[in-house]
């Protein structure tokens, strides 16, 4: 029987920031530690049908497995983007 690993999810909005730490089985993927993270019941604009994840700022697939440590990130969607606010800049 294999141990839990632990991992954690996280999710930022402008001015609160949630952390969750969980340990989860071997073989979890991104998108099970966002499920039985209970960061949906909190947020439930939260759509992961239609919302990026990452680990450690890095975008990856629902699927992924994790490992020990693994931090998975929930992205909100942009409100503007980047390279039409540099030109409107310049």
């Amino acid at each position: 029987m294999s141990e839990n690993i632990n991992v954690e999810v996280v999710y930022a909005l402008p001015h609160q920031q949630t952390l969750l730490k969980l340990a989860v089985p071997p073989g979890t993927t991104a998108q099970d530690a966002v499920m039985v993270s209970g960061i949906l019941e909190k947020y439930p604009e939260i759509d992961l049908s239609k919302t990026r994840l990452g680990i450690f700022g890095k975008l990856t697939k629902p699927d992924a497995v994790l490992r020990e440590l693994d931090r998975v990130e929930i992205y909100r969607p942009l409100l503007a983007d980047p390279k039409e606010v540099r030109r409107r800049r310049a």
